[in-house]
């Protein structure tokens, strides 16, 4: 009887076991099931959040000495134009990056348009960082101008050069999750938006250039020449909220 009595508690000490193993194995597949629906990556080393500490510590005014527009609140980067301003306030990162992948949500206001760009290039000669970045679309497709300039300048579109199939938009007021990657060792780009892969497309080459030739940027100099450059975030005079901005270069 004792023998059995061991056997007993030993076994319901195993079952015990294995159902906290399960437990916790289905927690962190839960985890990163949310991970990949929000597009916030799991915690990881070679991810560096932009969105920790002052603004002033990974982001500057492009061409300009400082900030005054945007705001940084517990990791959340917050638009809102002055009255009475005569020129716009773009945000880049102090960093240029090559290859990467850069995860973000984005929540547009009413009416509202904005966008993020990759390899901008920083010159005094240049107003603006879309005359020299290829541009994301962050936008009301319901309500702005734009949204009825057809689908390839609707949100999470490639501007002016590639559309999203669908639409892969959540509303007005509701947070977006978007993850751009930009990898020209294996020149190809693409655009995940709510956990859907809406846009890919060539990052150089011949592909890329025939993107450029049938879009408005054909005559543009600078426009998409560099490999390497800032990321920045657009005043498009609308207000605009982005958070939990990650990115991660590629080796």
């Amino acid at each position: 009887m004792k023998k059995l009595g061991l056997v007993l508690l030993a076994a319901a000490v195993t079952t015990i076991s294995c159902k906290n193993s399960e437990s916790e194995n289905s927690e962190k597949s839960n985890e990163n099931e949310e991970n990949v629906v929000t597009g916030k990556p799991a915690s990881n080393s070679d991810w560096n959040d932009l969105t920790t500490g002052d603004i002033n510590d990974h982001w500057k005014g492009y061409n300009r000495d400082s900030i005054t527009q945007w705001t940084l609140n517990d990791g959340t980067l917050h638009f809102v134009p002055k009255e009475g301003r005569n020129q716009s306030e773009n945000l880049i990162t102090k960093n240029s990056y090559t290859d990467f992948e850069l995860s973000m949500e984005w929540k547009i206001s009413e009416g509202g348009n904005s966008g993020f760009m990759w390899a901008v290039v920083e010159d005094k000669d240049l107003g603006e960082p879309y005359l020299t970045g290829p541009e994301i679309q962050v936008l009301d497709n319901e309500k702005h101008p734009d949204g009825k300039n057809g689908p390839n300048r609707h949100a999470g579109a490639l501007y002016d050069m590639v559309a999203p199939p669908e639409n892969a938009t959540k509303p007005v007021g509701e947070w977006n999750s978007v993850v751009l990657k930009i990898d020209h060792k294996t020149n190809e780009g693409s655009v995940t938006q709510n956990g859907v892969k809406i846009v890919e497309f060539p990052v150089e080459g011949e592909g890329w250039e025939e993107l450029v030739k049938n879009s408005k940027f054909a005559d543009w100099d600078r426009f998409g020449k560099s490999k390497s450059g800032h990321i920045a975030l657009q005043d498009h005079g609308h207000e605009v909220w982005f958070r939990n901005i990650t990115i991660k270069e590629l080796n």
